[in-house]
Formats: structure tokens, C-alpha cells, sequence
């Protein structure tokens, strides 16, 4: 039987319509923000002066008198850096054009995004957590970039894995403001208690050292069992979540290569190679690094921004151990995004550019929350280098695995977060854990696909099995409503689709 994707798409594109009126969207979130209420590395001022000869956007503008909405997420040092210099300077450049810079806190921000763009009141540009893009974009919320002036020549000089974070069904729908992985984090008090003078280079090499392990130590500290702070070493134990298309889960998160590097982190938990802040445990891994606890942790860049230089002294920043896979990282940071809503896109556009110019980005890198440019040119000049640490998370980005881009991410990350859970927690074997979650994650990917295609290939099933995997596809993407008027006319057992 074949039907059109009307059946899905149109609920969905009539419950956006009913929620966001005239031309806005979305949903929710849930990654690692480079932000921090922290210390700066550099003063503003420093910061300022180290772009004061650059160039801003480039681009010409000319239209009338207004003032930009701009949402941010920047901890104290990056809206120091924001408002004090960066600002100042774009208005001295742009005399028309004011930016009214509104910080929102990160917790339920996706939530309160979606209330301001129903009631007219959203911001004109926003930056934002990666993983909200693709799924403000579905909704249609979210101005597409590629035919606006200078993304062009801006496209050739980003960072790939950062640049397609903005990218979805065939289109761009913002910039990469900044990026940012996980890197390690070493305690130089606890590699001198092993008498090693130097980083390990491998797992085994980590594992290895077990041995000459002291009451209350530990080798890992991994902040959570969940599909973000495990991710790194999840990757590199040769774990993945998708194929390499990011459509089909089956087969990929339930793998042997997968099982294994699960099973592989539940015995390293077991053994007290992984220490107790996996499992909301004590010490922390900051003052466990501090304190001679744990040998590394997997830590962003904003890590260096927390706390005093005394405490800093005591640890190093090097590249993660490789496992099978090699040395991987997961793919974080913020986009810049404009509201379709918006009726002041022209000057919203100019001041995107301009925090992509080398001025905005270099006063970040250096005076912000030690914030990766994503250009380039920028990223890899000697002033951006010389800021410390800089170098190695860009070096380890070169290993960075990007979460999955889809609009259905979040919902992804927690079926993920829970077999992992349940793994360590001996609640589950790994392989049950994993073969569990692969076919939601399927169905979860599934209507990504289905939000791409112009038919769908139905076919019909009375086995039980396939009825849950419908079922969890249906209410596990909001479309609770929809299974009702399924159930209703008697096509309840409708579970497979296929793309034409």
C-alpha cells in the first residue's frame, strides 16, 4: 500500500503551524556548552588590540536606522569580551545598527525559544547549541544562508565538521561561531606518583598502569555514563551509534565492535580503572586532578577558565589516548542562526559576519572562554596559537566524531544515555542494552528520512514486535495524536517504511 508522506509530514507541519503561527518553529537540547562563569586567560583589552587591524565583515550596509535582537549562551569572560569589545566595534563600523545582546540561561532555553518565536517576541540572531539547528530548521524557524552575501568565500575557509553542523536537507541555516571537542586533562601530581614523564599515548598504555595504583586513584575520570562525557572514549574503543549516513542504527550501536567497547568500559568501572564521578561519585574530576586522584579527564577548553592559576599549575593538557579506533573526540560548540520571523535579516546578517571576521574571532580565542575559531585562517594565525592549550584541541579536532545530526538528536542522546546506564550499572548486559535501544534509534532516524522523501512505502504486519517498534516510533517523536487516528482506522499495525 502506498500512501503519501502527507500521513506524517503535514501533522507535523500543521502542529508547527498551530504552535508558531506566522513563521517560526522547534523543540529541545542537550550538550556541553563552551560557556563559563570563569576568569579570563587575557583581559578584553588584550583581546581588542589583538584585532584591532583586522577588517570587519566586508559587507555594505545601507538600509535604515535599528536596533538587532541577539540571543547568547557566553559564560562572564565571553560576554565580557561580547559587549565590552566586540560590540563597540561593530557599531563604530556599523553606525546603523545597534545590537541589543541578551544573555538567556542554557537550561530550558529551547523551550523558551519556542514560547518568544509563537508570540512574536523571539530574537532576530541567536547563538546556539549545535545540536538545535537541524531541528529548528525541519520546523521551519530558521532563515536558510546560502545565497547571502559572502557565505561563499566564508564556506571554503571553515572547518568541515564544524560548518556541517548548519546543515540540513540540502541547505545552510547558520555559522559556526566557535567550536570545541574534548581534549585530556592529566594531573602532573598523579603522573608523578606513577614515575611516567610523559602523556600515554594508548589506552593499553593506560590500562597498564592498574598496578601501581594507591588507595583512592584512579586512571579515568569520565563525568557521566551518558552519550556525551562517554562519547570520546565510546569512539575510540571502536563504538559508534550510526552508519556513516546517520540513517540506520541497527547493525551500527549494537555491532560487536560497539558491545566490545561497551563491555570494555563496564569492566574498566568495575575494576577501578574508571573512577567513582562516572556514576555521580566522589572526588570530582576537577579536584580529583587537582588532588592526585585521577591520572586525565575528558575536558573542553572552557576547563582552563574555571579556576585559579594555582590549582591550573597542576595539571597539563594533552591529547587523548588512542584506543582501536584511534584518538577521537566528540564535535561540540555554537551556531549563529536567524529567525525566519525576523524582519531585520539584512542587519542581523551583517552583524553574523562580523563575528565571523578576524577581529570578533580572535577576540574570543584570546580574551573570551579561550573559544576554537572555526576560520581557518584565523584558527591556525600565531596569535590564536600562542593562546595556551589552543593548539592541542585544535590538533584533537582532527579526531572529532560529530554527535548525529538529525532533529531528533536529543531524544536520540537519552535512549543512548540509558543503555549506557543500565550497562554500567549492571541493570542490563551491554549487548541487550544496545540491541534494545538500535531499533528506536531506527524508527527515530527513520523520520528524519521520511521528512526528506515525497512517498513512503507502507507495509503492513500483525507481529508484536514490529506493533512496540511502530508504537515507540510514534509517541517517541511526539506524534501521540497521530497513532490515535492510526488506531482509530485499523492500520495500528503500520511499522515499516521504506525510502522510494
Amino acid at each position: 500500500m502506498k500512501r503519501k508522506t502527507l500521513a506524517v509530514s503535514l501533522s507535523a507541519i500543521l502542529a508547527a503551524s498551530m504552535l508558531f503561527g506566522c513563521g517560526s518553529n522547534s523543540k529541545s537540547g542537550d550538550t556541553k556548552s563552551s560557556s563559563d562563569n570563569g576568569s579570563a586567560s587575557a583581559s578584553a583589552s588584550e583581546a581588542s588590540n589583538a584585532g584591532s587591524d583586522a577588517s570587519g565583515s566586508g559587507i555594505q550596509y545601507d538600509g535604515d536606522d535599528v536596533t538587532i535582537t541577539y540571543w547568547h549562551t557566553h559564560g562572564d569572560s565571553e560576554e565580557e569580551v561580547l559587549v565590552d569589545t566586540i560590540i563597540p566595534e561593530f557599531e563604530k563600523q556599523y553606525p546603523n545598527i545597534h545590537v541589543d545582546a541578551v544573555r538567556m540561561p542554557y537550561d530550558g532555553l529551547m523551550q523558551q525559544i519556542i514560547t518568544s518565536l509563537s508570540s512574536g517576541t523571539g530574537p532576530d540572531l541567536m547563538r546556539m547549541d549545535i545540536i538545535w539547528v537541524p531541528e529548528l530548521a525541519e520546523m521551519g524557524a530558521l532563515a536558510a544562508v546560502d545565497d547571502l552575501e559572502g557565505f561563499a568565500d566564508l564556506k571554503d575557509n571553515l572547518y568541515e565538521g564544524p560548518l556541517s553542523t548548519n546543515y540540513y536537507n540540502g541547505k545552510y541555516y547558520g555559522l559556526p561561531l566557535n567550536t570545541n571537542c574534548l581534549s585530556g586533562v592529566y594531573s602532573k601530581t598523579m603522573m608523578e606518583e606513577l614515575n611516567i614523564d610523559s602523556i600515554p599515548t594508548t589506552y593499553d598504555e593506560v590500562v597498564a598502569l592498574k598496578d601501581k595504583l594507591g588507595s583512592d586513584q584512579y586512571l579515568i575520570a569520565c563525568e557521566g555514563a551518558n552519550s556525551w562525557a562517554m562519547a570520546p572514549l565510546f569512539h575510540s574503543l571502536g563504538g559508534v551509534y550510526t552508519n556513516e549516513d546517520y540513517t540506520k542504527a541497527s547493525g551500527y550501536v549494537n555491532s560487536e565492535d560497539s558491545v566490545k567497547a561497551l563491555e570494555t568500559i563496564v569492566e574498566w568501572y568495575d575494576e577501578g580503572i574508571i573512577g567513582p564521578c562516572f556514576t555521580g561519585g566522589k572526588p570530582d574530576a576537577a579536584n580529583g586532578l587537582y588532588d592526585g586522584n585521577y591520572l586525565f579527564s575528558y575536558q573542553g577548553p572552557w576547563f582552563f577558565t574555571n579556576d585559579d592559576e594555582e590549582n591550573l599549575a597542576k595539571v597539563e593538557v594533552g591529547l587523548l589516548p588512542a584506543g582501536k579506533a584511534g584518538s577521537l573526540t566528540v564535535n561540540g560548540g555554537e551556531d549563529l542562526v536567524m529567525f525566519e520571523s525576523s524582519d531585520k535579516k539584512e542587519a542581523s546578517w551583517v552583524f553574523a559576519m562580523f563575528l565571523m571576521s578576524e577581529f570578533s574571532q580572535t577576540a574570543q580565542a584570546v580574551g573570551g572562554g579561550h573559544l576554537i575559531p572555526t576560520v581557518k585562517t584565523i584558527a591556525e594565525s600565531e596569535e590564536v596559537q600562542a593562546v595556551p592549550n589552543m593548539s592541542t584541541y585544535i590538533e584533537q579536532l582532527e579526531g572529532a566524531v560529530s554527535r548525529t545530526p538529525s532533529p531528533a538528536w536529543e531524544k536520540i542522546s537519552d535512549k543512548l544515555s540509558v543503555a549506557f546506564q543500565s550497562a554500567v550499572l549492571h541493570e542490563d548486559t551491554a549487548q541487550s542494552a544496545l540491541d534494545k535501544i538500535a531499533p528506536e534509534l531506527d524508527a527515530l532516524l527513520a523520520d528524519t528520512l521520511i521528512g526528506e522523501q515525497k512517498d513512503i512505502t507502507i507495509l503492513i504486519t500483525n507481529t508484536k514486535a514490529d506493533a512496540r517498534t511502530f508504537q515507540g516510533w510514534v509517541s517517541g517523536y511526539g506524534f501521540e495524536d497521530d497513532m490515535d487516528i492510526l488506531c482509530k482506522t485499523g492500520k495500528y499495525e503500520v511499522i515499516k517504511w521504506h525510502r522510494e
